[in-house]
């Protein structure tokens, strides 16, 4: 398993080494220059025909390369990389953890404003799992037909087979973290995309 963001800063930190722009890397390596950049910013995963042309560029061995890689067990996500959204309607969501491939967890922090509903957001596969912790305000969750109120410090687990939905619920903005066990993503909702960032806990 070779972890994508760790690849990318591997490759962005060789092509700055020798001074190459990403369209010098990507005609060495004869990729297009959105799928070098892709792959640098750990958004794309290349196939190994792909990784081995820009391994090429640099002139890196690609053996010795994901080599390094693999040997890699732990992954920093520092907090000027972390992906911060602002959704409509003021609400904002922060995914702190790494990517890792294989593994579908996330870890969200969320900030909603006072009055913001965030909208009700589709069932995950079954076998998907989600714990959500209050850090201030009140969080109105609402799980299937059943709503529940969570104050500052309140914690809840939810089995995220289930259509679901976080609004504000009080007078202060509302923050709160979801750790979510995502067995694959939620089928497609009209204006949404089917990926994480989609959604309000993530």
């Amino acid at each position: 398993m070779v972890d994508l963001v760790a690849l990318g800063g591997r490759l962005q930190e060789l092509r700055h080494s020798r001074a190459l722009t990403l369209q010098e890397l990507a005609e060495a390596a004869d990729v297009s220059v959105s799928m070098l950049s892709s792959v640098e910013r750990g958004r794309k995963a290349p196939t190994i025909v792909i990784l081995g042309r820009i391994a090429d560029g640099l002139g890196v061995p690609l053996a010795e390369l994901v080599a390094r890689l693999e040997d890699n067990r732990v992954i920093v996500r520092r907090a000027a990389d972390q992906d911060t959204v602002d959704e409509p309607g003021g609400w904002r969501r922060t995914i702190v953890t790494p990517v890792v491939p294989g593994v579908n967890f996330e870890w969200i922090r969320t900030l909603l404003p006072v009055g913001c509903d965030a909208g009700r957001f589709a069932a995950y596969a079954p076998g998907s799992h989600e714990y959500v912790v209050v850090e201030s305000g009140t969080l109105r969750l609402t799980i299937g037909d059943r709503a529940i109120e969570l104050n500052q410090g309140d914690s809840v687990y939810f089995a995220a087979d289930v259509d679901h939905a976080y609004a504000n619920a009080g007078p202060i903005p509302c923050s709160y973290h979801v750790a979510a066990l995502i067995m694959r993503p939620r089928a497609a909702q009209p204006g949404r995309a089917a990926t994480a960032p989609a959604r309000p806990s993530s």
